[in-house]
């Protein structure tokens, strides 16, 4: 099977995308930054500040059937019965979905308008995986329907997160004579995406658990050989997820906006939140204590994939943009596509973003038939090359532009922003090439076992 070939039904349906995503959301983004520029501070992040053309745009999509498309086919089951409408139009796989994130990549409004942005489509996989009806009937489905935004709480300002076993923030249990059990939570989390968004309404959050309350004596004595408790007390076993409503909660403090490289990405964007002596109900815990990296892991490796294909689609948009202006543009009696050194930028940037796509897709079809799990190293390998390739073919947009590559006349200085970030959100490089490197030796040393000799 060709990794870029689709269905009839399908090729069809990215057509329609790819329509709405030109036509539509790219033209749009001009009225966005336009109703963004006539605010300032802290009106930036109010219910005013959302621009109206969003609405738009969702009920156009919604109206072509391009909502809701990154729900793998394995999820749609978890979709609650009375909201059919919700599906997907086409359930697609991975690597399908992938191609489709390619086109949504285009315009950084697309994604928010078919309903499958990030942190969304994450958290909204969580619940559909691990949720009870309870959560699924709370928060799923009125993400499912846009009406709510979510966050995703697990980097800290004062440890290394890229190791996420050196989170401090707790989640201490505590324990009532009568039997009932409650849990506080406390800590600071920072690059929180959405936090601060108006609609944000819950956010997913990762903190450690904490036995040290009195009450939970009776508790740990009872459980002290168990299997559970070795699993509790390990690097791994102590993490938990749990849901914290954000809104009207007095224990959700934003303390600050967070820029990247200058940009708030406003009303979504990005906030250092301090979460002080919250009170937990054991419904609110995803699956239950100690399960933290499993819901973590199940919800990054696919959202490692949909963030590379966008990574792709706009770096394909910044090579259009490139190749229009070598087209446009003269130097020294020649347009600049003339010149060898503009001739080798435009080479090395096609040979880049195909690359980058074609090992993406790999990836997602590695997924698509051996499962996430299996597929880690393709994953971690993605995940530092595609950022760094996607790039390289900015820069060289950038720098073929000139001056007018690093104003806001064009996406290009966004695009480079966001690219350069890519490279540390979600991990950084370094803890992506340590994954791969691993794998990569422990594949060596089962070849050595089984045949004596190494293949070189």
């Amino acid at each position: 099977m060709k990794l870029l070939s689709l269905s009839p039904e399908i090729q069809q349906l990215k057509n329609k995308l790819d329509t709405f995503v030109q036509e539509d959301c790219i033209p749009a983004e001009t009225l966005y930054e336009e109703w963004m520029a006539q605010r300032s501070g802290s009106e930036r992040w109010t219910e005013d500040a959302i621009p109206p053309i969003m609405e738009t745009l969702k009920l156009k999509a919604q109206t072509l059937g391009l909502w809701n498309l990154f729900i793998p086919p394995f999820l749609v089951k978890e979709i609650p019965s009375s909201s059919h409408a919700l599906k997907p139009t086409i359930s697609l796989n991975y690597r399908e979905y992938g191609i489709l994130c390619e086109s949504m990549g285009r315009s950084f409004l697309a994604p928010e308008a078919c309903n499958c942005n990030a942190p969304d489509t994450g958290n909204m996989e969580v619940l559909l995986h691990f949720g009870t009806p309870q959560q699924k009937q709370q928060y799923l489905l009125p993400l499912l329907q846009g009406k709510i935004r979510s966050a995703f709480l697990m980097t800290e300002p004062q440890v290394a997160s890229s190791d996420a076993t050196n989170i401090e923030t707790t989640l201490q249990r505590i324990e009532t004579k009568e039997g009932s059990i409650h849990y506080v939570l406390n800590g600071r989390k920072w690059w929180s995406t959405g936090a601060m968004d108006p609609r944000c309404q819950v956010a997913i959050v990762l903190a450690k658990m904490d036995y040290s309350h009195p009450s939970c004596t009776v508790h740990q004595q009872h459980l002290q050989n168990d299997q559970e408790t070795k699993k509790k007390n390990s690097r791994h076993g102590s993490h938990t997820v749990v849901l914290i409503p954000m809104k009207n909660n007095p224990g959700v403090r934003m303390v600050r906006p967070l820029t990247v490289f200058g940009y708030d990405d406003a009303p979504h964007g990005h906030a250092e939140v301090a979460l002080d002596s919250i009170t937990v109900h054991p419904s609110q815990l995803i699956i239950g204590e100690g399960s933290g990296f499993q819901v973590a892991q199940a919800r990054l490796g696919a959202g490692r994939v949909h963030h590379c294909m966008r990574s792709i689609g706009l770096a394909s948009r910044c090579y259009e943009l490139m190749l229009q202006r070598t087209m446009e543009r003269k130097t020294f009696g020649q347009y600049l596509w003339q010149h060898g050194g503009c001739q080798e930028l435009i080479a090395d940037s096609a040979s880049d973003i195909e690359a980058a796509r074609l090992l993406t897709l790999h990836c997602a079809d590695a997924m698509d038939n051996m499962g996430a799990k299996r597929a880690r190293d393709k994953i971690a390998s993605i995940k530092v090359v595609v950022p760094e390739l996607t790039s390289r073919v900015v820069d060289r947009a950038v720098q073929v532009h000139g001056g007018a590559g690093v104003c806001q006349d064009f996406i290009l200085a966004r695009a480079l922003a966001g690219l350069r970030t890519l490279r540390i959100a979600d991990g950084p490089d370094a803890v992506h090439k340590r994954t791969l490197a691993l794998l990569e030796i422990k594949k060596a040393k089962q070849q050595l076992k089984l045949t004596g000799t190494s293949r070189l």
